[in-house]
C-alpha cells in the first residue's frame, strides 16, 4: 500500500510539473509571426531596429538562421531545410522525455526501486539531467561565443515624408551598425551601405502586408514561398502544420495599414534590406474545424516591424517579423 501511494504521489508531482510547463509556455497570436520575432536582418539581425513614431521599440528576434557573429552575406535566403538545429531542442527533449516517461512507469534511469528508494531515484534523475544540461550549455557557449549587447549607431535619413501612410523616421539608421558577437580573425566583414526608399517601395511593403496575411489565412504555402524568404516560409509552414495537428484553422481578413514608418534601410553586398514599422487593423480568428466554432480571437490591431530583402534591382520579399512596442 505504501509503495502504491508513493508511486501515485510521484506521478501526481510529475503531472503537476508538466502542467506548470504548459502554463508557462508563451501565448502566441495566431497571425503569422504573432508568436515572437523570427527571421533574418542580415548583419543587423541581433541589433535593435531604429525607433520610429509608429514603433518606439521592438522585441528581439528569437528564431533565426543567422547565428550571432555570423558574417554570411545573404542570411535567410538559403533553404529552410539547411537551418542549423536550435540547441536544446531534440537533445534536451529526449533526455527529459526519457526521465519523465521512466518515472511515470515506475522505472526511469534507476528502475526497479520502490517506495522511498524510488523517490530518491527520481531526484537523482533530475540532478543528473541538470548536470548534463549545464555541461552542454557551457560547451555550447565556448564554441559559439556570446553575442554582444544590442546597439546601433545612427545617421540621419534624408527626406521628410512620403505619400500615403508611410513616412521616414528621423534618425533612421542607414550606416553600419556595431559588430555582433565573436567573429573569427580574418573573417570578411559585410560592407553596409545606404539604400534609398521611395513611394514605390512603400507601396510594395503595404501590398506585401496584405498578401502575406491573406496567403497565411487560406493556408497557401506556395504563395508564402513566393512572398517570403525560404526561412520565413519555413516558419509559416510550421505554424500552419501546428494548427492542422490541433484541428484548427486561422482565418485572417480586413487587413488595413493604419500607420507606417521606415525604421532603416541598408545594403550588404548585392542584398538590400528595409525594416518598416507598421500598425495595422486585422480580423484574426481561430476556428475549430470539427465544430466550426471560434476558439480564439486576436487583437483588432497589431504593431510589428517587418524587414524586407531583395537583390539590388529585384523584388522585395519578407525576411523578418518583430513585435513592436
Amino acid at each position: 500500500m505504501f509503495i502504491s501511494s508513493t508511486r501515485r504521489t510521484r506521478a501526481a508531482t510529475i503531472f503537476a510539473l508538466a502542467a506548470v510547463l504548459a502554463v508557462a509556455a508563451p501565448v502566441a497570436e495566431a497571425r503569422p509571426g504573432g508568436g515572437g520575432g523570427m527571421g533574418s536582418r542580415g548583419s543587423k539581425t541581433y541589433n535593435a531596429p531604429s525607433s520610429t513614431a509608429t514603433a518606439p521599440g521592438a522585441a528581439p528576434i528569437q528564431r533565426s538562421q543567422t547565428q550571432p557573429g555570423s558574417t554570411m552575406g545573404n542570411p535567410g535566403m538559403t533553404s529552410a531545410a539547411t537551418q542549423r538545429p536550435r540547441f536544446g531542442g531534440g537533445f534536451m527533449a529526449g533526455l527529459l522525455g526519457a526521465g519523465l516517461l521512466g518515472a511515470l512507469l515506475g522505472g526511469g534511469f534507476f528502475g526497479g526501486l520502490g517506495g522511498i528508494a524510488s523517490m530518491i531515484g527520481l531526484l537523482l534523475q533530475v540532478g543528473l539531467i541538470v548536470m548534463v544540461v549545464a555541461f552542454a550549455v557551457r560547451w555550447f557557449r565556448r564554441r559559439q561565443g556570446n553575442p554582444a549587447p544590442a546597439g546601433m549607431s545612427r545617421s540621419a535619413l534624408q527626406g521628410d515624408s512620403t505619400p500615403g501612410n508611410y513616412r521616414s523616421a528621423p534618425g533612421s539608421a542607414t550606416g553600419p551598425g556595431p559588430a555582433m558577437g565573436a567573429t573569427p580573425r580574418g573573417a570578411p566583414q559585410p560592407t553596409v551601405g545606404k539604400v534609398d526608399i521611395g513611394p514605390g517601395d512603400f507601396q510594395s511593403f503595404e501590398i506585401a502586408l496584405n498578401d502575406v496575411q491573406a496567403a497565411y489565412g487560406r493556408g497557401d504555402v506556395a504563395a508564402l514561398r513566393n512572398l517570403a524568404t525560404p526561412e520565413m516560409a519555413g516558419y509559416f509552414t510550421e505554424e500552419l502544420r501546428g494548427n492542422e495537428s490541433r484541428g484548427v484553422v486561422n482565418r485572417i481578413s480586413n487587413v488595413k495599414l493604419l500607420q507606417g514608418d521606415l525604421s532603416e534601410a541598408w545594403s550588404e553586398g548585392r542584398m538590400e534590406y528595409a525594416t518598416v514599422a507598421m500598425r495595422y487593423a486585422i480580423t484574426d480568428v481561430t476556428i475549430d474545424l470539427r465544430t466550426n466554432q471560434t476558439v480564439e480571437t486576436g487583437e483588432p490591431e497589431a504593431l510589428e516591424l517587418w524587414t524586407f530583402v531583395r537583390e539590388r534591382g529585384g523584388r522585395w520579399i519578407l525576411s523578418a517579423i518583430q513585435q513592436g512596442r
